[in-house]
């Protein structure tokens, strides 16, 4: 079968292709073309590398359409289906034949040879020299950007520009405007036998049906479009006998089905399909909306940007059993997961299974070096174990990896579709490598991880595995291949006169750096842990005492504004007559990130802020913080004052210091800091961490684990995991908090001298207060925008679900109750739902 598809992902080995209908398919590097095997066979047979032959990389990127067959279809033992496909010109263009050339035709060529006035074209008709002259190659060859020529094994959308000799020599032109503007004609005498996927053509709308459309082409060629591929834009307005451009997607060899896409991206050969972020795989998508369910298909969905996307059957439910046909009619509202994108349908595809939506892993991508994983025993091999990790993602354990000590007879121990707990060894997403650990010492060991050169500071203890014993030492590696020397005087305080009698390959072993030059990738290493005096001299003088100053951590006092600056307020010390200066960052004025910046907008020189805490008295200058929750916990002692005293399941206060890609440090009062990772950081499937949490935000964490030998403590900022019991009155508490805040505010803008409008407003705008408003305009996505005088110099806004049942339109006055004030972007959100106004005393 021809399909034309869009190539997803390029390696050394193999193109992944994205094929219609949310399938994929694999190119061998075997089937690019003639001129291009030849030179692997070349190379193989001199066994050093040949300087005409380019890498798949070097002439392939993601997002280029191609040609394709399939040649064979395989059932993996999982079932999944791998389609094997080839793009080699003898076999897409195989119906052609050298007399049924004629000029302006769009076939698919590859680079065969590079001469001095230009290419020799394979185009895989048989009888035919096909000719690329240097100048009608020019424009691509800038455009493309992969140097100053043409490679062996490029693929190339060719324009027959003449044909002469019956079709034996043929000259061709790859400019992008005269490919863009290709179209098949029944001039050029296409038949069912040779037609191409890939070509545009004129098409009339034959038959409109709820599935798709059925239409003519070429004068006597009959096709379908189905519903994934008719022009968004224009779904629903197709009707009989419309005439419009169309490109064939696929060609059946039997039934001869030809189907065809009216997408615009398609259009234009030469073109690429729409992509989508990289970042938006793997995210769970609240609220998705049903646009059309398709019963033998699956359903179309709209996410909440406005993409669409499409759950294939068995992704609508866990079960045949469980699913619902009345849950997706037109409307209906489902959360799901983006758990791939498909380039030649531009649509996400998406699941709601449950199991899929709280999947911790779906991609390469989403696993770490050192994470522990639960897995299924998926087959035994000679070179080791199989474990599936998650539907797509399959690991490998090495031999020397199935037990802390070598297993002879591993089946006795592990058998088919056993659970097996492991850790990443190496994961590499691009070749979609996992190797994995089942060695109980390397999985339990709460030492720090060695993924890198650049971790490896001197004074570093961690776990690794012999992988070496000789007379000269032992060779001890790390995670990430990572390799370092034992020397034979550093394997223990006795000498060892023969290494390979006292340590075994596999052996797990816990090893101190003594030095390592990341450039070089050289790593020096020791047995003799005690080799560590030095640091742990320097642990005791940790603790020593410091030089007294006169206000101690925790200590409540009362400020005076003295200058304002971009991060946070100068302030005095009023006990001490204005004679100490010190500091309060931005984000410690409020326990509530919104209210920090509104306090500093509204904060004046020479205004007094009382009981602000001393947080800090290290440096120059003390550090001070506002935060009610912080404060309450010094008072009551809710705090750790070093890091001895934490234990696993303590709940404390702190802030945010610092938002990174894998995780959230949080820093306490007293200066102890630790980390909660990406999976322990809210009770929803996190794909940005910067979503969720901003710098010096006040949080209450969760102590999980406490790594002794590095003084690092592991956190869980899940609000499920963090309430101390009536998290109701917490809840409740931390509200009240806010609007005494929000009320602290009003009264200060009140002080001031002559009001603004808009600051008249804000003081008398509060939550729950009841507006008459105006309607100033409705939207497309369902929200209106509101005026009037008690609005004045702010936006009034209210989203599509809390206009309720109402049917507005501009310049119609209605009641609206407010329910929040963003001072600083001036907006205020209203709500206009009936059981809101009622609810008002």
């Amino acid at each position: 079968m021809l399909f034309l598809g869009c190539i997803k992902e390029v390696s050394d080995y193999e193109l992944v292709v994205s094929l219609p209908n949310g399938l994929s398919g694999f190119v061998p590097v075997t089937q690019i073309s003639d001129a291009y095997s030849k030179l692997l066979n070349e190379q193989v047979a001199q066994g050093e590398l040949l300087e005409d032959l380019n890498s798949l990389p070097d002439m392939y990127s993601p997002g280029t359409l191609v040609r394709c067959i399939v040649t064979t279809v395989e059932k993996s033992a999982d079932g999944r289906r791998s389609i094997k496909l080839s793009i080699d010109p003898k076999k897409v263009n195989k119906g052609l034949n050298a007399s049924a050339l004629a000029s302006g035709m769009l076939l698919s060529g590859f680079v065969s040879s590079v001469e001095d006035h230009g290419y020799l074209i394979d185009i895989g008709v048989k009888g035919s020299h096909a000719f690329l002259p240097r100048q009608k190659a020019q424009n691509y060859i800038k455009a493309v950007k992969r140097g100053p020529d043409l490679k062996i094994g490029q693929n190339l959308n060719c324009v027959i520009v003449e044909v002469k000799n019956e079709g034996r020599v043929v000259r061709l032109s790859i400019d992008r405007s005269e490919v863009a503007a290709s179209l098949a004609t029944q001039q050029q005498n296409w038949s069912l036998s040779n037609l191409l996927p890939g070509l545009v053509v004129k098409a009339r709308v034959q038959k409109v049906a709820p599935f798709g459309l059925k239409v003519s082409f070429l004068s006597s060629f009959t096709g379908i479009v189905d519903f994934m591929h008719m022009d968004p834009e224009k779904s629903m307005n197709y009707s009989a006998d419309q005439v419009m451009k169309a490109c064939i997607l696929s060609v059946h060899p039997t039934s001869k089905v030809v189907r065809l896409t009216l997408r615009p991206a398609f259009l234009h050969p030469g073109g690429s399909p729409n992509q989508l972020s990289d970042d938006r795989i793997g995210a769970v998508v609240e609220e998705s909306t049903v646009k059309a369910f398709y019963k033998q298909f699956g359903a179309v969905f709209e996410l909440d940007d406005g993409t669409l996307a499409f759950a294939r059957l068995k992704h609508l439910s866990k079960t045949k059993k469980s699913f619902k046909p009345a849950a997706f009619k037109a409307g209906c509202k489902h959360k799901c997961r983006i758990i791939d994108y498909s380039l030649m349908d531009e649509m996400c595809i998406v699941s709601l299974k449950y199991q899929v939506i709280e999947a911790r892993f779906l991609r390469h991508q989403d696993i770490h070096t050192g994470d522990v994983v639960q897995g299924k025993v998926f087959a035994l091999k000679p070179i080791g174990m199989q474990v599936k990790v998650t539907d797509g993602i399959k690991g490998l354990v090495p031999s020397l990896h199935l037990s802390d000590v070598i297993l002879k007879q591993p089946e006795k121990k592990y058998s088919v579709g056993d659970q097996v707990k492991c850790r990443v060894l190496e994961c590499n997403p691009e070749g979609k490598k996992l190797i994995l650990t089942l060695k109980k010492s390397l999985i339990q060991s709460k030492l720090p991880i060695l993924s890198n050169y650049e971790d490896a500071k001197p004074g570093v203890i961690t776990h690794g595995f012999v992988v070496c014993a000789r007379e000269f030492g032992c060779i001890v590696k790390f995670y990430n291949d990572v390799k370092g020397l034992v020397p034979k005087n550093e394997l223990s305080s006795e000498p060892i006169s023969c290494p390979d009698k006292v340590f075994h390959e596999g052996q797990v072993v816990k090893v101190l750096v003594l030095k390592c030059e990341p450039q070089q990738e050289r790593l020096l290493l020791s047995f003799r842990l005690s080799s560590k005096p030095a640091q742990e001299d320097k642990k005791e003088h940790i603790p020593k005492k410091k030089k007294e100053v006169k206000y101690q951590i925790g200590e409540v006092v009362d400020v005076k504004v003295l200058k304002k600056k971009d991060n946070g307020l100068e302030v005095s010390i009023l006990e001490d007559e204005g004679k100490v200066i010190a500091w309060i960052p931005t984000a410690h004025l409020s326990d509530f990130a919104v209210n920090c910046k509104l306090l500093w907008h509204c904060l004046q020189e020479g205004d007094v802020l009382p009981r602000v805490m001393c947080l800090s008295n290290k440096g120059e200058r003390i550090t001070l913080s506002r935060k009610s929750a912080v404060i309450t916990a010094v008072q009551e002692e809710q705090v750790v004052r070093s890091f001895s005293e934490i234990q696993p399941g303590m709940l404390l206060t702190g802030y945010v210091r610092n938002v990174m890609p894998f995780g959230v440090f949080v820093e306490f009062p007293f200066g102890v800091t630790g980390l909660a990772p990406k999976v322990s950081m809210c009770d929803k499937f996190v794909t940005d961490t910067k979503d969720h949490f901003v710098v010096g935000q006040t949080v209450i964490a969760k102590v999980m684990s406490i790594d002794e030998e590095k003084q690092r403590v592991l956190l869980n900022l899940k609000v499920s995991e963090c309430s101390s019991g009536d998290s109701a009155a917490e809840s409740f508490a931390l509200l009240n908090q806010y609007f005494k805040e929000m009320k602290e505010i009003r009264n200060l803008l009140r002080r001031r001298g002559e009001p603004t409008e808009s600051k008249r407003s804000l003081c008398e705008l509060v939550p729950g207060k009841e507006l008459q408003l105006v309607v100033q305009d409705v939207k497309e996505d369902g929200s209106a925008l509101f005026s009037g005088s008690c609005v004045t110099g702010f936006t009034a806004t209210a989203t599509r679900y809390h206009l309720g049942d109402k049917n507005i339109i501009p310049g119609e006055k209605t009641k609206a109750l407010v329910l929040h004030v963003d001072a600083l972007a001036s907006k205020v959100h209203v709500s206009l739902r009936e059981e809101l106004l009622k609810q008002r005393p």
